[in-house]
């Protein structure tokens, strides 16, 4: 039965929970070199997305979400600017990396985009379809991947549920109703994008559904 794209989100925090336990129970895996970690994840999990072509095709994205955040944030000082994201597959590499291997790495042009809105004086939220049981391994992880942090949403036990894109519309709302303006939202998967309370949206890729 193939996975849904509630089963996919739920099934990514659970992942992480398990990284967790695999960590303090067995110790850090052997290390294997960039290459061969994207080649192994990617190939197994993925059915045949290259890691190659899903950066090429993040990089595509993010250079058309670019000149319009840079536009869009030059009167962040005037008025309290935000930037909205996902977080598995659309600023953490989640699926090609392995889950035992923590902190899981930033997808470097979504990082960069980021940083350099922060730096113009954008906040930066999270809103994830993880469970609120790894909030806190969730928020370690973006810092020490090297995003900033201003607010990070996660799901608590009523929201699992329910839809995702229901649970997202809401958190943005309430990020609205803090006074900010969300300039753009940032996403892999539809229902991070629909519902509205974003200027723009940007969408990564999926490619289907393959990618949580």
């Amino acid at each position: 039965m193939p996975a849904t794209p509630l089963r996919r989100r739920v099934t990514a925090g659970a992942t992480a929970s398990v990284a967790v336990t695999a960590l303090l129970v067995l110790g850090p895996a052997p290390t294997a070199s960039a290459a061969e970690t994207h080649t192994t994840v990617s190939s197994a999990a993925l059915g045949g997305v290259d890691y190659g072509t899903w950066r090429r095709d993040v990089a595509a994205v993010v250079a058309e979400a670019r000149p319009y955040i840079e536009a869009r944030s030059e009167d962040a000082d005037e008025e309290k600017q935000a930037i909205v994201l996902d977080i598995d597959n659309s600023s953490l590499e989640t699926d090609f990396h392995p889950f035992w291997e923590l902190p899981t790495p930033a997808i470097p042009d979504v990082r960069t985009l980021v940083r350099d809105a922060h730096d113009r004086g954008v906040a930066v939220f999270f809103v994830t379809a993880r469970p609120g049981i790894i909030y806190s391994l969730t928020d370690w992880n973006l810092k020490q991947a090297g995003y900033p942090v201003n607010g990070l949403y996660v799901r608590s036990l009523p929201d699992l549920f329910g839809q995702v894109s229901t649970y997202k519309t809401a958190k943005r709302a309430e990020i609205e109703a803090k006074g900010y303006t969300i300039i753009a939202n940032i996403g892999n998967n539809t229902s991070d994008l629909v519902g509205g309370h974003a200027e723009r949206t940007f969408k990564l890729p999926d490619y289907g559904g393959k990618l949580s």
